[in-house]
């Protein structure tokens, strides 16, 4: 089995499995839930594409086909657009904020700074986190990962990671293989940093 039937083959599985999580009860606006969907613009299958005007992150598929979810983003200033890979993923990670979070906001990181906090429900990074890398510079600090906090989802509200609810993070996690190629588009529109 090649990985183009290996993707097709798994879309299957994955739309069983959503099955149930779509149909719970979220309090997330339709365009922000899970979504089996055809793509505008055919995107090459296996990678991850962030669209922050949007909210919105897709797991592509061959076919043109793709999974869509519902995420937050960087609020301004935090968000870094580029193309990266997954050079780690954890299930449950423990989370330390990085020095610029600390002084950006030292009365809500600074008690976090020495010891960090295992995983865990309160955890920022949530249920599952894929840590994003680039050539040359290893480890960005950059994460997609999960939140407790739904209200977020299409929002730009965090410290440049793109967040989804916990459930779905659980979801995308199984699909996205280590050293899959990650693209997060520009922000394009100025503005008001929630839908």
């Amino acid at each position: 089995m090649n990985r183009r039937e290996l993707l097709a083959g798994g879309a299957a599985a994955i739309a069983s499995a959503l099955l149930p999580v779509m149909g719970s009860a979220q309090t997330l606006p339709p365009r922000l839930q899970p979504a089996f969907v055809n793509l505008r613009h055919p995107l090459p299958a296996g990678e991850v594409h962030v669209f922050p005007d949007h909210f919105q992150l897709f797991w592509t598929l061959p076919n043109g086909q793709a999974w869509r979810y519902g995420i937050r983003v960087g609020r301004a200033g935090l968000y870094e657009p580029g193309t990266y890979y997954v050079g780690a993923k954890k299930e449950w990670p423990s989370w330390k904020p990085t020095p610029s979070m600390v002084e950006r906001e030292p009365e809500k990181f600074a008690k976090y700074a020495e010891d960090g906090m295992p995983g865990g429900p309160n955890n920022p990074l949530g249920a599952r986190a894929m840590y994003l890398f680039q050539p040359g510079r290893g480890d960005t600090f950059l994460r997609i990962h999960g939140t407790k906090d739904t209200n977020t989802i299409g929002r730009a509200v965090s410290n440049g990671c793109a967040g989804l609810t916990n459930e779905h993070v659980k979801l995308l996690y199984e699909q996205v293989p280590m050293k899959a190629k990650v693209v997060l588009y520009p922000k394009m529109v100025a503005g008001p940093s929630n839908v």
